[in-house]
């Protein structure tokens, strides 16, 4: 099939989470030691990379759960609280290949967890108008790896899932699984997780911008068979 549609997820190829990771991490910290649990630096770092190693569906969450050990009650309401006070960085270099892309007439739409107010940043930094699918877990309350937001960004698109590049940094098994080419952005928490199996291993992998627009333009000309 011919590739008609790239998806991108927004943290880690397009905001690159940076400051926001650290932030969460210390406001993480900050609540389990005001319930009395001690964390010391090797012990988040051990229940961060079980976390990422794990595949969690909620990193933040799963962290939680692991520090809090069998205390089921601590780990909900710890867990419940909001993760506030995000700063969206831009990556470098992202928004020319946006522009680029869409100006070329490839549909971009968003397979993303995220809050419904990130299109406001996205608008602000006049890249949200790339996206002719416009909606994250927010707005409809599909979270990956639910194959139900990816379905729903290529029913917004009119095009199939064979019809598509995902682009993500731990969404590439439920990509694979409807039939879509696959780019593992390697970046944040996630830049070492592995595939379990086979079918997490993405088509490409890359760590900036020129090696993503790289292995787009590859994907997208090279020849496929039905």
């Amino acid at each position: 099939m011919t590739v008609r549609a790239v998806l991108f997820d927004v943290g880690g190829p397009i905001d690159t989470e940076i400051e926001s990771e650290q932030s969460i991490d210390s406001l993480i910290r900050a609540r389990l030691e005001g319930a009395g649990v001690q964390v010391s630096d090797e012990d988040y770092a051990a229940a961060n990379r079980w976390a990422v190693e794990s595949f969690a569906p909620n990193t933040y969450k799963a962290i939680i759960w692991r520090l809090c050990g069998s205390n089921h009650e601590l780990a909900s309401r710890l867990g419940r609280q909001p993760f506030a006070g995000r700063t969206f960085e831009l990556r470098p270099g992202i928004a020319e290949l946006l522009r680029s892309l869409s100006g070329s007439g490839m549909k971009l739409g968003l397979a993303a967890n995220q809050p419904a107010r990130v299109l406001e940043e996205l608008d602000r930094l006049s890249i949200g108008q790339c996206f002719t699918h416009r909606e994250v877990s927010g707005h409809h309350g599909f979270r990956k790896p639910d194959v139900r937001l990816f379905l729903r960004a290529c029913e917004d698109l009119e095009v199939d899932p064979g019809e598509c590049i995902m682009v993500g940094d731990n969404d590439i098994a439920p990509a694979r699984l409807l039939g879509m080419r696959t780019v593992l952005f390697r970046t944040g928490r996630h830049r070492h997780q592995q595939p379990r199996s086979v079918d997490e291993v993405p088509d490409f992998e890359v760590a900036d911008v020129p090696s993503l627009e790289a292995s787009l333009r590859a994907l997208i000309e090279r020849p496929t068979t039905m």
